[in-house]
């Protein structure tokens, strides 16, 4: 049997991931995401019919989602990947909604960016295959940046993917989403699943992703503020960020012991702040630090506290100290243990440096004890 054209990247041993193109583009769309998610996992980007280096007789006009969704399963069989986590983009993102509904048993998780659970009725998408049919893909392909890109962002490689589409394929994918309308089983969903929109994608709203996090239970919606249609090809940062947290058990559960360790209203503030181009930092924070070393069962949460102090007041780094001294007594060490702490650093880090940090912890606990 022929398969779709695919990429794999990173260890096979790794838990499995494959992602999927949206119409008009092929696996390049990834390019600024795969290879940082294959670090962890066992990437697998694949090709539509008539798209990139994929057979287009694989597809036939008349073609449903459910026929591509077939072909991604076979791809997956050839590879002996059994189940794996999904993510797909606009049409990508549809067979990865089909699978949740028809082969749960197949998915670990599910993420559908810029992408619906209908792609607003049949007539526009027969429309355009009859267009493709007769005229091929060039007229299409020239205003591609509009459908895909916000502002004057572009993707020459992908431009180029879409005007050498094969057009009976592309008519085909076509006829695909002309039939395509899962709302009324999404709420069959059981597989975590993250939805990410893009603010300004005319393709498929925002409106249409929170139609699909209402009805999923316990979906996650993200959405982009500049990203438009091609979300990874525009925003590869916040894509890769919003698909680490949600593959990966480090930042959900880092999160959540950063939360408890310096608060709700320290971390919001964090998160708050946060840009396009701080969000790789944050992500790394959330999952190394809290996700990895404070969640390791060696050392307690008080003795954490106390080896952070005393790193801190080494380094001289005394806005990061005072957040850690409110963690500490948030973590139950008394005033007379975080000076003890801060006592034996005048004799291991210096005086000059425990004289500054007991200054510090003193303004602390002064506040703390003010607010108690």
């Amino acid at each position: 049997m022929t398969l779709l054209n695919h990429h794999a990247e990173g260890s096979a041993s790794a838990p499995p991931l494959l992602l999927g193109p949206s119409l008009g583009t092929s696996y390049a769309l990834w390019d600024a995401v795969a290879p940082e998610l294959s670090i962890s996992h066992r990437v697998v980007r694949w090709d539509l019919p008539g798209h990139g280096g994929s057979a287009a007789g694989l597809i036939e006009a008349g073609a449903t989602v459910a026929d591509l969704a077939g072909l991604v399963l076979a791809l997956a069989d050839s590879l002996g990947i059994e189940r794996f986590a999904y993510a797909g983009v606009s049409l990508g993102g549809a067979v990865g909604l089909h699978l949740a509904v028809r082969r749960p048993e197949r998915l670990s998780s599910l993420a559908v960016i810029c992408s619906s659970a209908h792609f607003n009725g049949s007539r526009p998408w027969e429309e355009r295959a009859a267009l493709v049919r007769r005229e091929g893909l060039a007229g299409l392909a020239e205003n591609a940046d509009a459908r895909w890109f916000a502002g004057d962002f572009t993707v020459p490689r992908l431009v180029r993917d879409h005007r050498d589409a094969d057009p009976e394929a592309y008519a085909a994918c076509c006829d695909a989403l002309a039939a395509f309308d899962l709302r009324d089983r999404l709420a069959e969903i059981a597989v975590p699943t993250l939805l990410v929109a893009g603010r300004e994608d005319p393709a498929t709203p925002p409106a249409h992703l929170r139609e699909i996090a209402d009805a999923v239970p316990r979906a996650t919606l993200v959405e982009l503020p500049g990203a438009s249609h091609l979300a990874p090809a525009q925003c590869p940062e916040a894509v890769l960020t919003a698909l680490r947290a949600h593959l990966g058990p480090g930042a959900p559960r880092g999160m959540s012991v950063r939360r408890e360790v310096l608060g709700d209203a320290h971390v919001d503030r964090a998160q708050a702040r946060q840009t396009p181009f701080t969000a790789r930092f944050q992500d790394f924070i959330s999952r190394y630090a809290w996700g990895e070393i404070w969640t390791d069962p060696t050392l307690s949460r008080r003795e954490r506290s106390m080896i952070t102090l005393t790193a801190l007041v080494a380094h001289g780094h005394h806005d990061e100290l005072a957040m850690h001294v409110r963690a500490a007594r948030r973590g139950g060490l008394t005033p007379q243990e975080i000076g003890a702490v801060l006592l034996q650093t005048a004799v291991y880090c210096g005086v000059p440096a425990a004289n500054s940090a007991f200054a510090t912890a003193q303004r602390v606990l002064a506040e703390e004890d003010g607010t108690s």
